[in-house]
């Protein structure tokens, strides 16, 4: 068996961090204690040289960090169809399909994006994200629709990832939410950590989280449900669905965070990322990639309306 060793190139946005914080917060499965350990082992480097344990990040560092992550293997390529918004030498945008998952994972070793982009890419995407997610700058859950981007080189994914990390990255989504709204727009500013009793679960907490925010409008009222918009500033996981059942208004289908029975013929939740905004890192022009509601958006919206 190949052992293949990892080489992470992170570019640090702010400085003054602890070094070990900020390893984990930009590379996914790695705790602090394992980044403590990585950088013991002069695994993590700063133009070449080793850093110590405690040194602190300055803006526009760039660590290399080497690891070997136990039992991976790489991701096969796999011939599935992909509905590609945009494609160029360095990004692609897929709008994902419900149902998918983005990247292998325990109980989903194949048949995600990850499969598919290898097969439609071929060797040209980013290796930052390990051998499991390459390509892979930012996420959405199996059952979200819509717009994914990934890096087709290591350069074009530290530039969306610095424009993550400032929030200049737009990401919005349509959501059908149960509840009518008081104001029509508003802003939800609540941190986002792991669930204390349910590790498969996040929950607003102050325990172990991180600073989650959102914005929302009204775009349509129906009896009992609301069409919202919501745009991320922040992109924790579940952040959307965490936040809107948090004031109340959990999302139509959620049964994770919502109504624990099917609502509206939905055997999941009802939220579509429709739209991406960004600066292209080779070109520095500003992109506007949108999506069209998917079929089952639309059904649930029929729905609603038939019942006004």
């Amino acid at each position: 068996m190949t052992t293949i060793k990892i080489v992470t190139d992170i570019l640090s946005k702010n400085g003054g961090e602890r070094l070990d914080v900020f390893l984990a917060s930009f590379i996914e499965g790695l705790t602090r204690s394992a980044a403590q350990k990585l950088i013991e082992a002069g695994c993590v480097t700063l133009t070449g040289a080793p850093v110590r344990k405690n040194h602190r990040t300055s803006a526009g560092e760039v660590y290399s960090v080497e690891r070997i992550p136990p039992g991976e293997s790489a991701a096969a390529a796999q011939e599935i169809p992909l509905a590609v918004m945009f494609e160029d030498d360095d990004i692609i945008i897929v709008d994902k399909p419900r149902g998918m998952v983005v990247h292998p994972a325990p109980g989903h070793p194949d048949g995600t994006l990850v499969n598919a982009l290898l097969a439609h890419c071929g060797g040209s995407l980013s290796g930052i994200g390990g051998v499991k997610r390459p390509g892979i700058v930012h996420r959405i859950d199996k059952d979200t629709s819509g717009l994914i981007i990934a890096a087709k080189n290591d350069r074009a994914h530290l530039a969306l990832a610095a424009q993550l990390s400032a929030r200049t990255l737009t990401r919005e989504y349509d959501a059908v939410v149960r509840g009518a709204f008081k104001n029509d727009t508003g802003t939800i500013d609540a941190p986002i950590g792991r669930h204390p009793r349910d590790r498969k679960r996040q929950a607003v907490t102050e325990k172990n989280s991180r600073p989650a925010v959102t914005h929302y409008e009204v775009t349509a009222a129906y009896k009992g449900y609301t069409h919202v918009r919501c745009r991320l500033e922040t992109g924790r996981t579940h952040q959307i669905r965490v936040h809107m059942a948090h004031i109340g208004h959990p999302i139509a289908g959620d049964t994770v965070y919502g109504l624990k029975k099917p609502e509206l013929g939905l055997s999941a939740q009802c939220l579509h990322a429709r739209k991406l905004k960004f600066i292209h890192p080779s070109t520095t022009e500003q992109m506007e990639i949108c999506s069209d509601l998917p079929e089952y958006f639309l059904r649930v919206l029929g729905v609603l309306e038939a019942r006004r």
